[in-house]
C-alpha cells in the first residue's frame, strides 16, 4: 500500500512540473529590432526555442481558440509595446500574459512599464481591457477575436515597425 502511495505521489508531481512550464526571463535585452522577428500578418513573433516559435506562430497563424501560446513567446505588434507569455500562475488574471510599455531608440530599449495592469498611452487604458474581449484567445488581440479596434490601420502599423529605431540603417 505504501509504494502504491508513494508511485501516486510522484506521478502527481510528474505532473505538475509538465503542467507549470518554467519562466522566462525579460530585461530590456530581450527587445530589439521588431523587423528581425518573424511575421505572421502585421504581428512579430519571438521565442528563444525554434520549436516553441513554430508553435507560437501556427497558432497565431490559424487563430486557434483555447489554446495557450508556449511560456517565453512575444508578440509585438507596435515597436513600443510588447506582450510576454509566462505560466499562467505568475499573472493569473491574463492567463500568464505581462504587457511591456517601452521607450525605443537607436541605443536601444527602455522598459517604462510592465506587468498586468499596465496603461496604453494611446488609449488611456489598461492593456488587459482590450485584451479581455480575447480570453478565448489567450488574450491576444486580432481582428475577429473581440477586441476593440487599435488607433493604427495595416499601413500605419508597417510604417512603425519600418521606423523602428532600434533596427541598423542599410
Amino acid at each position: 500500500m505504501f509504494k502504491r502511495s508513494l508511485l501516486v505521489v510522484a506521478f502527481a508531481f510528474s505532473m505538475v512540473s509538465v503542467v507549470s512550464a518554467a519562466d522566462v526571463s525579460v530585461s530590456e535585452q530581450t527587445f530589439g529590432c521588431v523587423l528581425d522577428w518573424p511575421q505572421v500578418r502585421n504581428t512579430r513573433i519571438n521565442h528563444a526555442d525554434p520549436q516553441q516559435l513554430a508553435e507560437a506562430m501556427r497558432i497565431f497563424k490559424d487563430s486557434v481558440p483555447n489554446t495557450d501560446y508556449p511560456v517565453g513567446t512575444i508578440l509585438q505588434l507596435v515597436p513600443f509595446e510588447a506582450m510576454v507569455k509566462h505560466p499562467r500562475e505568475k499573472f493569473p488574471k491574463t492567463n500568464g500574459w505581462e504587457f511591456f510599455a517601452l521607450d525605443i531608440s537607436a541605443a536601444g530599449t527602455k522598459i517604462r512599464d510592465r506587468g498586468d495592469s499596465v496603461v496604453n498611452l494611446a488609449q488611456g487604458k489598461t492593456c488587459l481591457s482590450c485584451h479581455q474581449p480575447a480570453a478565448t484567445f489567450d488574450f491576444v488581440c486580432e481582428k475577429g477575436h473581440g477586441c476593440a479596434p487599435i488607433p493604427f490601420n495595416d499601413q500605419a502599423i508597417k510604417a512603425l515597425q519600418q521606423a523602428d529605431a532600434r533596427c541598423a540603417k542599410k
